[in-house]
Parts: structure tokens; C-alpha cells; sequence
């Protein structure tokens, strides 16, 4: 996948993430009219977000506006102090690919470290942008700091996204002093060498002030004159009026803001006669307080004057207040002033080379799935065309648990198999809504019994099994379920929460057996690192495959893969790396690296490889240098079942992985195994992936 989402993030408030958001999405509109927009958290969700109106107004965007957020901040912080990180994560992801139907690219702006809990606010923004499969543009503030400190700042924010597994796209320091750009470029070109590439955005002193907008908006002001023309004026500084106004004008300067409470009538009039006299400094705009009107000679004077020269806005705080929470406004850009827009774009334009990023972004790939991404995308694809999965362990609650979210979710059509009054007894003692689910009992099903005995009896009979086994093994539950599914009755099956992997399999591989091109059945595990999904294959059907047993796992291993959106790159595992080792087993992963080779030139292959060199880049440059495989595996092939069982558990145990299988490969119609240890949300995944491989099929 190319960058073609670019998540932007800053370390700390005032980076100016919405000055680089800008000029990216001026960029990129110059390339195509699908352009979108996406915040995971706004400040307020009952109110507008200035950014999104921003971004709605000047590139014509008709996505809802409720469409282009995750969260308000309120909301998002309700589910973290109740432990549903997951959850808040889950519903940024969900409301963001729901976007994506309709963009070729689209730009998410990070939260502004001001109201989501702010500790975790880094760990937050990395973790958004790779559930949701973002390039990353980190926003370094320059601000206040001299070129050393510049340079530690960014490396260190680089240093922690890149521990995060984001993928930075180019690197921004903005807002840097004009003295220092010079110095700044020399220190980070000999700290940040090579790609991804950097940026420096000088300090503008126009796009750091507010305007009176600004204040009127983050004060909730009343207007009691205003234009647009005077909203868009800019402050520069704060005058608190307590003096008389002759001693008070003595300290008026260009852009102020003043401060006075409304019944200061010798203020309010001196201020707005010295605009239009030119004999004092212009000011920014008056904001008047303790919530007092001007008496109303006072207001007819004002009326009298015609066009009112500068903004006048009332708010109920006492003055004090008032002074201190307007000298806290930050600047915002606004669709209606055009000036501070035009100077935002010109910094970028002037100090991005934006050939070069468009470049990088149409170059530039992710292949990353993170375990959010694939849980979401499992659901998706399994909802697109709904398929009849089969449950034969109906009277397990993990299986009945499981069996209503897939019902609520509309992933699937379950039908149970069991006695209907111990099933539906069960289902009621757990309180769960299964109206839709079918129960079927094999043993009083004498239709569906007599045809499968008799279908099991005639591909059976050469192993020596009569009509009345055939019909006795009918009444077995994973039997039924198998041939419900040889007869496209159930599009697949899942079982193994009580039963064994033996008696889930056997069934499958002496009825539906192998697909053309597999030479055996064989299974992954999913697993699900903390910010990857990676495949193990096989820890759970064949102890010691040969050359020709471990290449077939191998190439069907890399189809599983990419059906499920992992790009596959083939680790053969072994105790030695490339031609250092020799021994029979060695020498058997070596002999089935060349047979993949041989019979799929066109997927990506290392081995023999040890697990360090696979996963670890730097293992990888002095162990298999050169390798585009090595340090960079998706899919790794254990060389027995003893190797790859043991490591899948210990990798699940010690990183905390969530292991989704084993996933059956290699069998014509689908029919996957639970660990008995399983979880309700393992047995939904497992019928998500096979609704899924049944659709493939």
C-alpha cells in the first residue's frame, strides 16, 4: 500500500500541525478531487471543529462533517477511564475506513495534547496511525528553542514513533526563529542523514497571533459589533483598562486587545475614537466584562458612529479572568480570512519541496497490518457476503457467546448442532437473543443422517465401512458438521472448543480432503503482536514434513496470507542462517526453499533462516546482508510440528500475542479447529476466516 494517508502529529501543544495539514492537503488537491479529511478526537462534539470546517469549506469536501471525526473528547475519555482503550481505537478505525470508500487520499490531523489524557496522548496518536494504516508526518515545535535543542527534540520524537513501528513519511520542524534557520538546517542535516526526509518552517509572527475570531470563539463572547472584517484583525497583545483614559492611552499599542468591564464608558468610547483619529495606535478590539451592557446613551453614541471601527465582544467573567483566558487563545486558521491563509501556504510552499514529497508519497509503502486492522478488516469482508457457518459443539457458551455477536454483527449464519432443549436451555441460562440461529439434533435429523451415511458410505467403503457404521458415525456431531459442509448445506464449519484437533480433522480429511494443487492439509496461526500480524505455519496438523511437505505448507501458507491482507515474505525457520550450516535438517529446509523457489518464482523467500535474522533488521544486515526478506518476514514456516507449536506458544505467552487458529489450509471446502482454551473472541474470528475462505473458494 502507497502512503496515501498521512496521519500528522505533533509531541506537544503549538507544534502547528494544522499549518502543515493544510499546505498537505493543498498539495495533494493539486493531484485529485478525492480528497478527504479525518480527526480520531475533536474538543467538542457538539460544536464545530475549526479544522474540519477549515478543510470542508476550502476543498469543497461533502463529507458529513460527522463523518470526518472518531470521537469527541469527552466521550473518548468516558471509555478510557472505564478500560476500553481497545474500544476507542476500534471506533476511530471504524468511522475512518468507512471514509476511505470514497477518497484517494486522505489527511488525519492528531489530537491537539490539550484534552484527551494527555500523558498517553503520544502512544495514542502512534497507535490511531497504525490501525489505521498512516504514513507518519511527526510536527517538531522550534519555537523558543535554539538549534541544539531543535535537534534533540526532533530526534528524540523520531527516536520514540519509530519504537511505536510508525512509519514516518518526512519529518517536520516548524515555527523555527528566523535567526536560527540557518544553524538549525546545519545541526539537523548532520543528526537526521538520509530518508525520511525533513523540513524547516520559519516562524511567522501573523499566523501565530489570534484573531478576534479566535477569542470570540474560545471565549463563547457575545458580539456586540463585528464584521467580518474586524473578527479577522489580529492580537497582538493585552491591555487590561483600569486606569482613566487619559493615562490609559498612553499605553495603547498597535493590535491590542483591551480588557475593560462594560460599564467603563470614559474606556470603551476613548478606544473606539482613537481608531478612526489616527492620533493613537490601532487597536485589535475591545472585550468587555462582568457581563455589563453599555448603558444605553452609551450604545446610541456607538450606533451614531456609523461603521463601528473594531470588534466589540462581551463576556460574563470579571476582568481578571477575562485578561488571562484571552491571553491563553491560541491561533487558528479560518476559512474566512483569506490573508492568514495565503501567509500559511506560502511557508509551506516556500519550505517544502512538495515535487518531492508528492513523489514520496506515491512511492513510499506500508505493508504493515496491525491486529486492529485485521480484526476489522475479518468482519468487513466476512459481512460483504454473508455465509452459513456451522457450530457442532452447541452447548458450549463460548461457542453460544460467540454465536450472538456474529449474529448481532450480521458476520454470519450460524446453525447449532445439539439437542434443541439442552441448546436453547443453555442459551437462556446465559441471557443471550439467538432467535435467528438453526438448531439441529443429528440424532433426530433421520433425513439429513440417512443421505450423509449413505455419502459417507460410498467414499468410505473401500476402507471396509458398512451402511450401519456410516449411519452410527452420523450421530457424531463434528461427522454431521463435516458432511452439512460437503454437501453445501453450511459453507463451513468450526469447531475444537471441547473436541480435539483429531476429532475435528478426520472427518474433513476422509470426506472433503485436499484441494487441487495442495499435497497435504496443513495450517497458520494469525498472530497478533502488538503492532503487526504475522503467520505461523505449521504448528498443528503435520510433526515432521519432508522437503516436499514443508514447500507445499510454505506456498500455501504465503496464498493464506494474502487472502487475509498480509504480504507475504516466506522465513524457511532452521537453526542455521543461509549456507553456514549443514545436518539433515538444514538440509531439508534448504531443499524445500528451492522447491518454492522453483514452483513460485514470483513470492519472496529466505532460507534457511534463524527466528533473530527474520525479524530483526540489524540481526539480518550481518547474518543474511542484502536480503529483502531478512529482518522484514511476514510469514514464517517452522521445519516440524514440535518447533513451531512450542514457539507459537511461547511468542503468544511471552509478547502477550493474541493467536488467531490454527486456520486449515489446503482442504477444498473450509473447516478450521479452536484451541480448547480458546476465548468467545477467538471463536468469532475463526468464523469470520472461514465465512472468508469460503467466499474465496
Amino acid at each position: 500500500m502507497t502512503a496515501k494517508n498521512i496521519y500528522i502529529t505533533g509531541a506537544e501543544p503549538r507544534s502547528g500541525k494544522s499549518v502543515v495539514a493544510l499546505g498537505l492537503m493543498e498539495l495533494l488537491s493539486s493531484r485529485t478531487n478525492r480528497l478527504g479529511f479525518f480527526r480520531p478526537v475533536i474538543r467538542d462534539e457538539g460544536g464545530p471543529d475549526p479544522v474540519i470546517d477549515l478543510m470542508r469549506a476550502r476543498y469543497g469536501l461533502n463529507t458529513p462533517y460527522e463523518a470526518m471525526y472518531g470521537y469527541g473528547y469527552e466521550r473518548a475519555r468516558a471509555l478510557l477511564a472505564h478500560d476500553r482503550y481497545d474500544d476507542l481505537l476500534k471506533g476511530v478505525l471504524e468511522k475512518f475506513r468507512s471514509l476511505l470508500a470514497d477518497c484517494d487520499h486522505v489527511i488525519c490531523l492528531g489530537t491537539d495534547f490539550s484534552g484527551v489524557e494527555t500523558p498517553i496522548e503520544l502512544d495514542f496518536n502512534a497507535d490511531v496511525a497504525n490501525n489505521l494504516g498512516c504514513h507518519v508526518v511527526p510536527v517538531v515545535k522550534g519555537i523558543d528553542r535554539d538549534p541544539e535543542q531543535v535537534v534533540r527534540a526532533a530526534t528524540a520524537f523520531l527516536y520514540l514513533l519509530q519504537d511505536r513501528g510508525c512509519d514516518v513519511l518526512a519529518t517536520v520542524v516548524n515555527r523555527v526563529d528566523a535567526a536560527h534557520l540557518d544553524t538549525t538546517r546545519t545541526a539537523l542535516a548532520a543528526e537526521l542523514k538520509g530518508v525520511p526526509p525533513w523540513y524547516l518552517l520559519p516562524e511567522s509572527a501573523s499566523l501565530a497571533k489570534p484573531t478576534m475570531t479566535d477569542i470570540a470563539q474560545a471565549l463563547g463572547a457575545e458580539q456586540l459589533y463585528a464584521t467580518p472584517e474586524t473578527l479577522n484583525r489580529e492580537v497582538t497583545n493585552f491591555k487590561v483598562a483600569a486606569m482613566l483614559l487619559p493615562d490609559f492611552l498612553d499605553h495603547v499599542e498597535a493590535g491590542s486587545l483591551v480588557v475593560t468591564p462594560g460599564d467603563r464608558a470614559d474606556i470603551i468610547l476613548g478606544s473606539l475614537l482613537s481608531h478612526p483619529s489616527r492620533a493613537y495606535p490601532q487597536i485589535a478590539g475591545l472585550l468587555l466584562t462582568g457581563g455589563i451592557e453599555p448603558a444605553a446613551q452609551v450604545m446610541q453614541l456607538i450606533d451614531g458612529l456609523g461603521t463601528v471601527p473594531v470588534a466589540v465582544l462581551s463576556v460574563a467573567s470579571d476582568t481578571f479572568n477575562a485578561a488571562v483566558n484571552a491571553s491563553t487563545v491560541a491561533a487558528t486558521l479560518s476559512p474566512a480570512n483569506e490573508r492568514k491563509l495565503a501567509a500559511a501556504l506560502g511557508i509551506i510552499e516556500t519550505s517544502i519541496d512538495g515535487e518531492g514529497l508528492l513523489q514520496r508519497i506515491a512511492t513510499t509503502r506500508s505493508t504493515r497490518v496491525t491486529p486492529l486492522m485485521f480484526e476489522y478488516e475479518l468482519i468487513r469482508r466476512a459481512r460483504e457476503q454473508r455465509r452459513h457457518i456451522v457450530l457442532p459443539e452447541g452447548t458450549e457458551p463460548r461457542i453460544l457467546q460467540a454465536a450472538e455477536i456474529l449474529s448481532l454483527r450480521d458476520v454470519a449464519a450460524v446453525t447449532l448442532l445439539g439437542p434443541p432443549a439442552q441448546v436453547r436451555a443453555r442459551i437462556e441460562e446465559l441471557g443471550l437473543h439467538l432467535e435467528e440461529a438453526a438448531i439441529i439434533d443429528p440424532n433426530h435429523s433421520d433425513d439429513l443422517r440417512r443421505r450423509f451415511a449413505q455419502t459417507y458410505y460410498d467414499l468410505r467403503r473401500h476402507k471396509g465401512i458398512s451402511r450401519e457404521m456410516a449411519y452410527d458415525l452420523m450421530a457424531d456431531v463434528s461427522y454431521f458438521g463435516t458432511m452439512m459442509v460437503y454437501h453445501d448445506i453450511a459453507d463451513g464449519m468450526v469447531s475444537g472448543s471441547v473436541n480435539t484437533t483429531q476429532h475435528t480433522l478426520r472427518p474433513a480429511l476422509e470426506t472433503i480432503k485436499t484441494s487441487p494443487g495442495a499435497e497435504i492439509v496443513s495450517s497458520v496461526f494469525f498472530m497478533c503482536l502488538p503492532d503487526r500480524v504475522v503467520v505461523f505455519g505449521d504448528c498443528a496438523v503435520n510433526p515432521n514434513p519432508d522437503a516436499h511437505k514443508l514447500a507445499d505448507i510454505a506456498i500455501n501458507s504465503a496464498r493464506t496470507a494474502a487472502t487475509f491482507g498480509v504480504e507475504p515474505r516466506i522465513a524457511m525457520l532452521s537453526y542455521s542462517t543461509g549456507e553456514s550450516g549443514r545436518g539433515e535438517s538444514v538440509d531439508k529446509v534448504r531443499q524445500a526453499t528451492a522447491l518454492v523457489r522453483e514452483q513460485r518464482p514470483d513470492l519472496r523467500i529466505a532460507g534457511p533462516i534463524q527466528y533473530d535474522a527474520a525479524v530483526d533488521a540489524s540481526v539480518a544486515r550481518a547474518k543474511l546482508p542484502g536480503d529483502e526478506v531478512a529482518g522484514n518476514a511476514t510469514v514464517f514456516i517452522f521445519p516440524d510440528l514440535n518447533t513451531g507449536n512450542n514457539t507459537y506458544k511461547a511468542v503468544q505467552r511471552a509478547a502477550d500475542a493474541l493467536a488467531i487458529g490454527p486456520v486449515l489450509q489446503g482442504l477444498n471446502k473450509p473447516v478450521n479447529d479452536l484451541s480448547r482454551g480458546c476465548t468467545v473472541a477467538d471463536v468469532v474470528n475463526t468464523v469470520a476466516i472461514t465465512a472468508i475462505q469460503a467466499r474465496e473458494r
